[in-house]
């Protein structure tokens, strides 16, 4: 198999990968929970599409997000795009306005255990990227610790960041 249509596979499978993480942050309960907390991402998509009656649909979002955002992984590109340094940076600042802006609701509809629990899961997976994309900024990484970073960029969106906190509709 060619390097590359096997750095295509890797990504496709990668890609494909991220349906699991969706599908874990929203369909396991029908409420947000601390392994079901109805990410952004996710659940968004799933109320617009649901008029149509494809809210299910949502969990592509996603996948087609990681595969639009760095193409040149289906070619074994190990580079790190700058703009993928500048989107953690944008999403950690965005990360911390939306938890201090949601904080009351999430106490007062979700609970105190619930906002507690999935704002330290937050900040753990905030610290692994942090230190992961500054390792590659530091030193160049290899294809696959590239398609790893932006994979678990995209799992913390598919399945925690910005989570539901509030009355539900």
């Amino acid at each position: 198999m060619r390097g590359a249509s096997k750095s295509a596979i890797t990504t496709g499978v990668a890609g494909f990968g991220l349906l699991v993480p969706a599908c874990l942050g929203l369909f396991l309960t029908g409420t947000p929970t601390i392994l079901c907390p109805f990410p952004t991402l996710t659940i968004l998509p799933a109320f617009l599409l649901s008029n149509f009656g494809l809210w299910k649909a949502a969990i592509a979002v996603p996948t087609l997000c990681f595969f639009v955002w760095h193409p040149g992984l289906f070619h074994g590109e190990s580079k790190i795009p700058k703009r993928s340094y500048v989107l953690l940076i944008i999403l950690i600042l965005l990360s911390a306005a939306y938890f201090v802006v949601s904080w009351k609701w999430g106490l007062q509809y979700q609970g105190a255990k619930f906002t507690h629990v999935v704002c330290g899961v937050n900040a753990l997976w905030i610290v692994f990227l942090a230190l992961g994309f500054a390792r590659a900024w530091r030193k160049p990484p290899s294809f696959r610790h590239s398609l790893f970073l932006h994979w678990m960029l995209f799992a913390w969106l598919a399945w925690y960041a910005f989570p539901y906190m509030g009355e539900l509709p």
